[in-house]
């Protein structure tokens, strides 16, 4: 025969109540601390714009394209192009000389002619640009200013002297883009010696400017007629110009600064600005960008990447 419970053994409902509770607050405070100690990166949907070079196999620049000529992926996926403008808006330019010693006498007077020229004829009166130098170390000679033509005359003070820092220079003077007022950029480095006074290194620099979505652009002045251990090195400055969406154009001469800015100025002057939107997490990691002409024939240039940082 079974046994009945006897009156003391059976539990009373509001025990039976209270346990409850006890329960499901444990388990809901365990649930708050492990929320706690696990970071959640929330998906937002983001405007990601992208300035697009164009050219062909030749490097000729080609304009007149739409939006259907495109296609943008990032990390691999396709995704749907939300913003497109084919016409010139306005470019925020940095303009980075080296003031080194090698860069005395001629060749100071031609950065001098090519700057005059590019910020007093290339560029448009809703541009702005700033202006700075480097040696050993990196001096910015004017703040952004708008329009360009302020800027006219503004390294004629400059007096050539000291080492070469330019991973330095690239690394103190990208933040300056952080305040600009444009949406696109660019950065345009005149260079015409090897690094030789760096704190940074090239690798330092580089990730620097993968930061930035700024094009960056170098000018090598490789001189036939340079000491070999202080000879510009064109090809560390392309690991840095590349992923920008930039190129890197080796001159001979200083007196080839002139032609070389102004077919810079000739491509801002002709670049596409597309948008499209991402849901990626602002987790802070890096997702390639790739952008692609459906013609074949024509090669796109774009950064090929960005961070996708908490807050941006």
């Amino acid at each position: 025969m079974r046994q009945r419970l006897r009156r003391s053994q059976v539990v009373p409902p509001s025990i039976f109540a209270v346990s409850v509770v006890l329960v499901v607050s444990v388990v809901a405070s365990f649930a708050v601390a492990s929320s706690a100690q696990t970071p959640r990166f929330k998906s937002r949907v983001v405007t990601i714009p992208v300035t697009v070079t164009v050219t062909d196999s030749n490097g000729r620049l080609i304009t007149g394209l739409t939006r259907d000529d495109f296609e943008v992926y990032e990390d691999g996926k396709l995704e749907p192009i939300t913003g497109f403008d084919d016409q010139r808006v306005p470019v925020s330019v940095g303009l980075v000389f080296d003031a080194s010693d090698s860069m005395r006498g001629q060749a100071i007077a031609d950065a001098r002619g090519a700057l005059d020229r590019f910020v007093g004829e290339l560029l448009d009166g809703d541009d702005e640009a700033f202006v700075a130098t480097f040696n050993h170390s990196p001096r910015t000679v004017t703040a952004w200013r708008k329009p360009p033509p302020a800027l006219v005359h503004a390294l004629d003070q400059t007096r050539p002297a000291g080492g070469t820092a330019i991973y330095d220079a690239m690394v103190a003077f990208a933040p300056m883009f952080e305040r600009r007022t444009n949406t696109r950029a660019a950065m345009i480095i005149v260079s015409d010696g090897a690094d030789t006074a760096s704190d940074r290194s090239l690798q330092q620099a580089r990730e620097i400017i993968r930061r930035s979505d700024a094009f960056v652009y170098a000018i090598a002045i490789d001189a036939p007629d340079a000491r070999a251990s202080t000879r510009v090195n064109p090809e560390a400055l392309k690991d840095i110009t590349g992923p920008s969406g930039g190129y890197t154009e080796v001159v001979h001469t200083a007196g080839d600064l002139g032609p070389a800015t102004a077919r810079i100025a000739d491509e801002l002057n002709k670049q596409y600005t597309i948008a499209y939107s991402s849901s990626r997490p602002s987790d802070g990691s890096w997702h390639n960008i790739r952008v692609r002409v459906k013609n074949g024939d024509y090669l796109a240039r774009s950064r090929r990447g960005y961070f996708a940082e908490p807050g941006s």
